[in-house]
């Protein structure tokens, strides 16, 4: 149950951060605000790292493995810079429902391949239907209202 409500606080904060940054993007330049966003939320790592009696120190970082792990900070300013540009072009419920069926797609396909390092699921049709609908709905709910 705690996990489902995290899901949706995160979700909910996704689509307001999305607005927010289009609206420094339309007021400064789409660099300018993702560079902002990482480096406000480098801010609050850092002093959420103190707070919380810095658990490990940063040095445990080069321990990850695989390496390409560390990779997510650089994917996070991608992902910043896309959900910006989708939500000035789309508006903010259509680029959130773009945003979240690609994300459940990729998800149920890096769980039925085992893709890195996940625990590989079986297949199943199920879960594929239910994929297809919710493209579906995104496919309809993108043409309601357009001539």
């Amino acid at each position: 149950m705690f996990g489902l409500l995290v899901a949706i606080i995160s979700g909910a904060l996704m689509s307001i951060q999305g607005v927010w940054n289009a609206g420094v993007t339309k007021q400064t330049s789409i660099w300018t605000a993702t560079g902002f966003v990482q480096f406000s939320a480098l801010l609050v790592c850092i002093i959420a790292w103190f707070i919380s009696g810095k658990e490990k120190s940063i040095a445990s970082l080069l321990q990850v493995n695989p390496k390409y792990f560390l990779l997510g900070g650089i994917l996070g300013a991608f992902i910043t810079f896309t959900v910006i540009k989708s939500v000035a072009l789309l508006g903010p419920a259509k680029s959130a429902m773009f945003i979240v069926t690609a994300q459940l797609v990729a998800s149920y396909l890096i769980e039925v391949l085992g893709l890195f390092g996940t625990e590989k699921v079986p297949f199943s049709w199920q879960k594929l239907c239910a994929a297809a609908v919710t493209v579906g709905g995104v496919i309809w709910f993108r043409s309601v209202g357009t001539k």
